[in-house]
């Protein structure tokens, strides 16, 4: 690597849950260098299990923030051993694990403003936290402060409305919230709170960079079409949270140049930009280069949809965010727990464990599975709230088994249906130029995306995705370079390598979904009026 080091490009970076990661992108947009530092493996004092500290109520969840800052000292030491040419860095944007927020010391701006270059980051930083632990996602210990913010702003559906989502656990405000209530003293002590994605942003800024409005629209605070701090729901959190958190910027703003520490310790050029950080879910919309009117489909362990909305329809489940690459529009973000290992499962019980029997199943059986359809969440699903399996034949009645090809089928097309009616109902629209960017293990499954085309009677494409929240945050990167909200994000990415066409609606789809689709979605609506003991 270090004998191609004089290739001039963009670095994109990932501080993510369980590592940091760096890639370099050349101005072909190619990625020519790739590193991480693992927090478990490589930094074992911190104490982590993947990447975290999970406390003894198993619902409070946190990461050391040192941990995070000597990573980044050691990627940075990593990359110089390595050859890395520094000089040749254009532009630098990066991503954050969403929702996690960092508390800085009264003072510590100081501290990052007067870095001494001879010495490494988390020594001059160490004092610099008033929270030593920060609360990041998989935190689900503030109910009772979610369930404040929804009664101070008339609802859940008002809050979504408002800011994207209703109240969750793991966001932002309602996170600041319990620390304020808990911690007051840490928090009268803290002159910034940052997300994970600023707070890294900042590091190389060498001063408080703003929060950007794609990753702090996962926050309950920022009204999504205003692009402002709500101040209902800033005076519902905690007091003085307005200054704390600082005015939002667009995302693909230059928030200035890196600071003089990487350029004296490491050869950054002096110019060097540095373009607002933002979520990993966003950083990874821009890596698939979706547009207008496009779906990614992650098919792991969960199945996470990520949506262009132009104009979107916030509602009591899912997630509208603001659009990473164009501050008009917004991002929607549904997730299913219910995906992989639900499959696998299937294909365990149905298909003695072979991909190529469930293959086979697919193939053998019609679409529209002669009007069975069936419900599979082993696990309490999110979007809707439904556990259990549930199978009803072509009359809607319930019944208890299915052939095992049936059974197959009526899982995968259930999925997908699942995907499109929620997605419908955040204001999501199939239009002529729509594709679907498909990623995840069961991309490779061309039955299960052949299956996926014809529900949404679009075609299915897909994309490598190794890597896609840094990929996506170089690309951004030379998006904020180019002009940001003055240029077209597509018109910078044109020349990356292009998705690959995987399936195409068979003919007669969209024949065969039309009547299926509402059926399934009045069939869920029972099991769900069901489950609440209530019929609505």
């Amino acid at each position: 690597m270090a004998g191609r080091a004089a290739r001039r490009g963009c670095l994109g970076w990932d501080f993510s849950t369980q590592q940091v990661k760096v890639v370099a992108v050349d101005t072909e947009l190619n990625v020519f260098y790739e590193d991480s530092v693992h927090f478990d493996r490589d930094l074992p004092a911190f104490g982590t299990q993947g990447g975290v500290h999970v406390h003894k109520d198993k619902l409070t969840v946190t990461s050391p923030v040192l941990m995070w800052v000597q990573a980044l000292d050691l990627i940075l030491e990593k990359m110089k051993a390595s050859g890395f040419d520094f000089s040749q860095v254009l532009a630098l944007s990066g991503a954050g694990q969403q929702h996690g927020s960092v508390y800085w010391r009264a003072g510590a701006s100081r501290a990052l403003t007067s870095l001494l270059p001879d010495l490494p980051l988390q020594q001059q930083l160490k004092d610099c936290f008033s929270i030593s632990d920060c609360p990041v996602w998989m935190d689900s210990s503030t109910t009772t402060q979610c369930r404040q913010l929804e009664a101070a702003v008339g609802g859940a559906l008002a809050l979504s409305r408002l800011t994207g989502s209703r109240a969750y656990e793991r966001f932002t405000g309602n996170q600041i919230a319990k620390i304020h209530q808990q911690n007051p003293e840490a928090y009268s002590h803290t002159e910034r709170v940052t997300l994970v994605s600023n707070f890294a942003a900042s590091l190389f800024l060498g001063s408080y960079c703003p929060i950007d409005y794609s990753d702090g629209s996962g926050m309950n605070l920022l009204q999504i079409q205003d692009k402002v701090w709500s101040q209902a729901c800033l005076r519902a959190c905690a007091p003085h949270l307005e200054e704390k958190l600082g005015p939002p910027v667009p995302s693909c703003s230059v928030v200035g140049a890196v600071s003089s520490y990487y350029v004296q310790r490491y050869g950054f050029p002096v110019g060097c930009k540095v373009v607002a950080f933002t979520g990993d879910n966003p950083a990874s919309l821009a890596a698939m280069r979706l547009e207008e009117g496009d779906i990614a489909v992650s098919l792991g362990t969960s199945d996470t949809l990520f949506l262009w909305l132009q104009e979107p329809t916030p509602a009591l489940e899912g997630h509208i965010f603001c659009n990473p690459v164009d501050p008009q529009h917004y991002m929607a973000l549904l997730c299913f727990k219910n995906g992989s290992l639900m499959r696998e499962k299937i294909r365990d019980e149905c298909a003695s464990g072979s991909w190529r029997e469930f293959s086979k199943a697919l193939r053998s059986t019609e679409m529209g599975n002669s009007g069975s359809v069936g419900f599979y969440f082993d696990v309490m699903e999110i979007t809707p709230e439904i556990c259990g399996r549930h199978r009803f034949n072509a009359g809607n009645a319930e019944v208890s088994a299915f052939p095992g090809d049936v059974e197959i089928r009526a899982l995968i097309e259930g999925q997908f249906m699942a995907k499109r009616i929620h997605a419908e109902g955040l204001g999501y629209r199939v239009m002529p130029k729509t594709k679907i960017l498909a990623t995840g293990g069961a991309s490779h499954n061309k039955d299960i995306l052949q299956v996926l085309a014809d529900v949404f009677g679009a075609p299915v494409y897909v994309t490598d995705t190794a890597n896609s929240a840094c990929v996506g945050s170089a690309y951004r990167a030379f998006h904020g370079l180019a002009g940001g909200t003055g240029m077209a994000f597509s018109d910078i990415v044109k020349i990356a390598p292009n998705p690959k066409l995987a399936a195409t609606p068979s003919p007669g789809a969209s024949q065969a979904y039309e009547a299926l689709l509402p059926r399934y979605a009045e069939l869920e609506r029972r099991i769900l009026s069901q489950a609440l003991g209530t019929l609505e």
